[in-house]
Order: C-alpha cells, then structure tokens, then sequence
C-alpha cells in the first residue's frame, strides 16, 4: 500500500493536484475537508459542529478527524494506497494517523508540500469563494485567519516528518500542469525506492 500526503496551506492546489494524483496512481481520495462538508450538507449533529469551527478559519477537534479517517480507512480495505489531503493538520494528528496506519501495517511513504505565497493563496481562495459558495472563502479577514492558523499549527507536521526523511517540498504556483509534473517525479522516486 502507498500512502502519501498532500501538505499545504487552504488554497495551494491540494484539491486540483489531489485529482489528478488519485486517476494516476489509482490511489482513494481521503479528503477531510470533503468528508466534513459532506457532513455539513447533510445537516449532521457532526456537520453543524464542524461548520461552527470552519467559519471562524478554526481546525475541526481531533477527535472528530480522526474518527472520520479511522472509519474512511475501515471502509477502503482493497484500496491500493491512499492520498491524504488536509489531514494531518498537527502533529498529534500526525502522530495518530502514524499509529492508526501502524495497526493497519501500513504507513506514510512521503509528504509532499505545495508552497505558495500568502498573496496568492488569499487571491485563489477569493475567486473560489465566487463561484464555490463556500462560506470559508468569501472574507479575507476568515482567509487570513485559516492561514495564519495553518502556520501556526499545521508547519510542525512537516517537522514530524521531516524526522524520518518523508518531506518534498514542491512548487505550487505556476502552471497546473508543470507542477502535476513536479509531484509526480518526486512520487516515482519515493515509488521506486
């Protein structure tokens, strides 16, 4: 099983690349932010709960994360791998997904993370917020927030990572296409490892 996380701040192309990612390696799709907002379409006690954090530009609790992966990974047995996108968001996520994948005998075989300047992450997140009605996306100041809360919290999972030799860092600005390119070569090596 190849397992791989897809690391970046809300609006670095996690979602795009996840995509085309998941058709080429034939890997599930394990994205907390699709799982939480399917949720919330659904107007579950869990939804209504998650979208109260979501709206401030606050992390969803551990708890709630975790359970909803623990269950994703129970539900995906015959997955060849998975492509984690949005989780883990701190290191002790970072370390209860390590253990959860340990008891499954699996693991992360690498982390690749977009990098993006704030002035174009706050600009993408604006114009997805046009057209994508998601509450999260139309304020700048709930933008900057999300951001602010991702360098704060979410840097450190690269650390815990880092320990074990796991992190590529990866262009996220520019062409769609060159930096699929840029995600894939670092994928083959770690694949061909």
């Amino acid at each position: 099983m190849f397992n791989l996380i897809l690391f970046g701040p809300p609006g670095s192309g996690k979602g795009t690349q996840s995509e085309r990612l998941i058709s080429k390696y034939g890997l599930k799709h394990l994205s907390t932010g699709d799982l939480l907002r399917n949720e919330i379409a659904s107007s579950s006690p869990l939804g209504m709960a998650a979208k109260s954090f979501m709206d401030k530009g606050q992390l969803v609790p551990d708890e709630v994360v975790i359970e909803m992966i623990n269950s994703a990974l129970d539900n995906n047995p015959q997955a060849n791998g998975f492509l984690f996108d949005g989780f883990p968001r701190t290191t002790a996520q970072a370390e209860a997904l390590d253990k959860l994948l340990g008891q499954k005998n699996t693991e992360i075989a690498i982390v690749l993370a977009l990098e993006v300047t704030q002035e174009e992450l706050v600009r993408r997140l604006l114009n997805r917020g046009i057209t994508s009605g998601r509450s999260d996306d139309v304020n700048e100041d709930v933008i900057k927030a999300r951001i602010q809360e991702y360098d704060r919290k979410t840097a450190a999972v690269a650390d815990h990572y880092k320990k074990f030799g796991k992190v590529e860092y990866v262009k996220g600005e520019g062409n769609v296409d060159d930096i699929f390119e840029l995600l894939c070569r670092e994928i083959d090596k770690k694949h061909a490892a």
